[in-house]
Parts: structure tokens; sequence; C-alpha cells
């Protein structure tokens, strides 16, 4: 067996991409999408606070909206997964998808008064892969970076990476100012061109993030308001009262708090978000043999009524599914979500075929935040035969004893995002959370088809994928949820698919 328990990469987080692995974009400085400058101030509920200001150590996910503000990136990515020219003008893959070259602005100044360069560029990738944030493996595939001209920077991948884009149009393509880079101070103090600066001086680590608008941003007229705050809310009661009172003007929250929202004259905005379900990790049984056959696996699906799940625990907030990519994904097809209807007695017949009609023992984490399910599950997987032993892991714990391999099946939550994403860090042998590296050659086939496919057989050979991982019941998802998120009547949000929140381009004053 081998363990891969990477927790630089242990969070799933959420990004968004359409597969535009081919096409040259160029021209327009604006997105679409975007509005005049027209002032006030935007003051965001966060469930996270900020832990650090460096790019290398991005977040996608809640924390992102720390840092959009502050950071632009090479590429841009809006509200229909469009990757579109940030600071980056254009950019075009050589038909091996092995070369990107990218033709960057040569008006852009960072707020410390330092130019935005190809050198500047390919000193902050390279800052980003070589550092140990969560999400460094974003630019794995990232061989070597070339600087010809102050506007043109050369990318050489060892092999195509289908996620390349997307990821530079967030986290992995963030600019700092090269005298921050080289300065070391990152962490705790921000410098990039974005299209604010934090203000240190109304800021209150951990209680209040005030951004003041960049008076030399190349691109104002995208961002509408004048200053944006951010205020961490742990707390869902707290961060509804805030929204209630007028002190936010958005946040997240949950299906609960719906009704109670809209009888307060919020504005309820959902959009389809995390699968919940089991991952079935030890699919070589190396410490439950019954879980090597894809029967038991096949069982392990069939078991659990995820659609009353979905009704009962989560009110109806969301839809089934058998499949670990998102709706908006490539790899998603419709087809495979009624794969495994709940049916007991099926699940029985397939325990017993695998030689398993007395059953077998599984220990799964208790994990705080998911006590309701994990006592419906061991019921539901008792009622078939499998019984379920559980073992407390204290919130501290909890990535790194599941990233262990400790459990061979838990309960879990995962922020689907684009398809080679989730590949890479779910279904690759080498990805953190396979821990058990298991392969096949039949899969590793697809994998490569997948990434070597080109934006006209992409669907195609995602899709196969996401039908082989179906088939092999390597995982037993239920659902996917919806996100919920409040606004104001003063406030229009834009929710962004594959991200729990929207992006800080997508807000804008209500008149």
């Amino acid at each position: 067996m081998r363990i891969t328990a990477r927790l630089a990469t242990a969070v799933a987080l959420i990004g968004a991409s359409a597969l535009a692995l081919t096409a040259c974009s160029a021209g327009g400085t604006t997105p679409a999408s975007t509005t005049a400058a027209s002032g006030g101030t935007l003051t965001l509920g966060a469930v996270a606070d900020a832990s650090s200001w460096d790019p290398a150590d991005a977040e996608f996910g809640n924390r992102i909206q720390y840092m959009q503000p502050v950071y632009d990136s090479l590429l841009h990515v809006n509200a229909d997964l469009e990757i579109e020219p940030w600071l980056a003008s254009g950019y075009e893959y050589d038909e091996s998808l092995t070369t990107l070259t990218l033709t960057l602005r040569d008006d852009v100044v960072f707020t410390d008064g330092e130019a935005f360069t190809a050198d500047v560029a390919k000193a902050n990738l390279e800052h980003f892969a070589a550092g140990t944030g969560q999400n460094s493996i974003t630019l794995a595939a990232v061989e070597s970076i070339e600087a010809p001209s102050p506007t043109e920077l050369v990318l050489s991948l060892s092999a195509p990476d289908p996620a390349l884009l997307r990821n530079l149009a967030l986290v992995s393509g963030m600019q700092a100012s090269p005298a921050a880079l080289e300065g070391g101070d990152l962490k705790t103090t921000p410098v990039g061109s974005g299209p604010y600066e934090l203000d240190a001086d109304a800021t209150v680590v951990g209680s209040t993030y005030t951004f003041t608008r960049n008076p030399d941003y190349w691109n104002a007229d995208a961002f509408p308001y004048d200053s944006i705050v951010i205020t961490p809310l742990t707390d869902l009661t707290a961060r509804l009262n805030a929204l209630k009172s007028g002190q936010i003007d958005a946040a997240s929250a949950d299906a609960k708090s719906m009704k109670e929202a809209e009888v307060s004259g919020l504005t309820v905005n959902t959009m389809q978000g995390d699968w919940q379900g089991l991952f079935i990790v030890d699919r070589a049984g190396t410490k439950v043999p019954a879980l090597a056959d894809a029967r038991v696996r096949q069982a392990l699906n069939l078991a659990v009524d995820g659609e009353a799940i979905l009704k009962n625990v989560r009110l109806g907030q969301g839809s089934p599914t058998t499949q670990i990519f998102n709706p908006t994904s490539t790899a998603y097809d419709e087809a495979l979500d009624d794969a495994y209807p709940y049916d007991p007695e099926k699940a029985k017949e397939l325990l017993a075929e695998a030689g398993y009609a007395d059953g077998f023992t599984i220990t799964m984490p208790a994990i705080t935040g998911f006590e309701d399910l994990t006592t419906i599950v061991s019921q539901q997987l008792g009622e078939v035969g499998i019984t379920v032993e559980t073992q407390p892991v204290t919130p501290d714990q909890v990535i790194s004893s599941l990233l262990s391999g400790e459990f061979p099946v838990f309960i879990f939550s995962w922020g689907s995002s684009n398809s080679w994403q989730d590949i890479l860090k779910l279904v690759q042998p080498t990805a953190p959370w396979n821990m058990y590296a298991n392969q096949t050659p039949e899969l590793d086939a697809l994998l490569l088809a997948a990434q070597q496919s080109t934006p006209e057989d992409a669907e195609d050979a995602f899709r196969a994928v996401s039908e082989y991982l179906v088939d092999e019941a390597w995982f037993a998802p239920w659902y996917v949820q919806n996100n919920v998120y409040l606004s104001s009547a003063d406030t229009v949000v834009t929710m962004q698919p594959q991200n729990v929140v929207p992006y800080i381009w997508n807000y804008a004053p209500a008149s």
C-alpha cells in the first residue's frame, strides 16, 4: 500500500473553468457582465478568517474573496465559466497542447509602483509552484517558463493540462509585486495590481478587512464599489443577524435559513455546489478485503437512500447524483445519475454474490458536522449487513486522518470544480485523495485519453472516465447540494458555478 498524504492539497477547492484548450483570446479588457463604477461600499460576511496574503497560499472556496480584491490573475473566468483575457490580453496553445503562449498587457502597475512584465509573471508562477500552499499542484504540469519579451510568456508542459487556463484565471495566476516577492512580507502584507488595496489603518485582523479602490487600476469599470469590507463571521446565526440588521450586504447560509431570510426581505441565491456521500478509498481491500470487490462497493451505493437524506436533512436543496463531477463540468453525464437507486434488497444480493452474505465491518470517522449523516448511514448500512463502527476524530485531525488512509470509507463533502482538477486530486494514482494509489489499466487509458483530448472530443473522453468510476463504484455520492447565499435588497449577486461563494466581480449595487 502506498499512502499519499499530501496536506498541501488537503482540501478540495472550488474553482471555475471551461475546457478551452486551444482557443486564442485577444482584445477586450472588460468582461461583458461588468458595470460602470458607481461608488459605495460592499460589506461581506465570511465563514472563514483570512489566513495568508501570499498568493502562493491562495485557496479556492471561501478565502478566495480575500485575495481577489488585491491580486489580478493572468486570465479571468466569468459566471458562464468562460475564460477571458485579463492581465494576459491573449493566449494560444500549440497543436500538442503542451506549449501555452500568453501575450501580456503593457500598462499594468502594482500599487507600490512596480511594473508588470513577463519576467514578473514568470517569477510569480515559479513562486506559486514552489510554495507549500494547498493548490501548488495546479501548476504541476508546468516544466519550464520563459519570458522572451516583456509582453510574452511561454509555459512548457510535461503533458497537456485541461485545467491550466482555469487555474491561471484564479489562484495559480495571481500576481504580486516583484518587490513584495523579494521582500518576504507577503504573508502579512499584500501588494498586487488588483482593483483594491488592503487599508491597514481600517483593518482589524480577525474582525474587519477593508479594501479601498486602487486609483491606478487599469480596468476600474469592472468593479462598481469604491470599497469592500469583509467581516469574518464563522457562526451562521451571527451572519443571518448581521444581514437582517443591515450590517453586511451578503453572506453564505444554509437551507434551514432560507424561510427566515425571505421573511426578512433578503434575497436567497442558490447554486449547485458540493456533492456529499461516501468516499470508498480502500478499493484494493488493503484494510477491508470486501471492498476489493466492485459488487460490494456497488452495494454501498444501493444501501443508502440519498434522495431521502437530501429531502429530510438538506430540505430538498440539491439534486440526486451518483457522480463525483459537478453538473456544470465536462465530465458530468446526466444519464449516469440513475445508476444506483435506493435498493437494499439488491445490495444484499450483491453482497451475497461477492461472498459476504453475512456482512462485514467497517470503521468510519465521526466527523463534526456530519453527525446526522453518520447516524442515518450507519443504520441503513446495518440493514444490509454492513456493521459501521465509528471512531471520534477532532476537527483539527480530520484532514490528516483521512489523507493518511486510516479510514477505508468515510462520509465527506467535495467541492467539485474543473473535471481534470478533480481527477488530479481524487483519481490519479498520485492524487492526494487516492490514498491507496488505486489504479487499473482500463482507467489509466481513459485518463490519458481525457488528458490529451481536444475541445471537440473532451466531453466524450471525460464522460467515459465518469462512467468507469460510477460502474466500478469508486465513490458513493448521494446528491449535489445547493450552496445558499443571502444578499440584501440593495445588492445584486451573480452566483459562481463551481465555487461556494461568488467572486468579487459578481456583485453590483441593485440601483
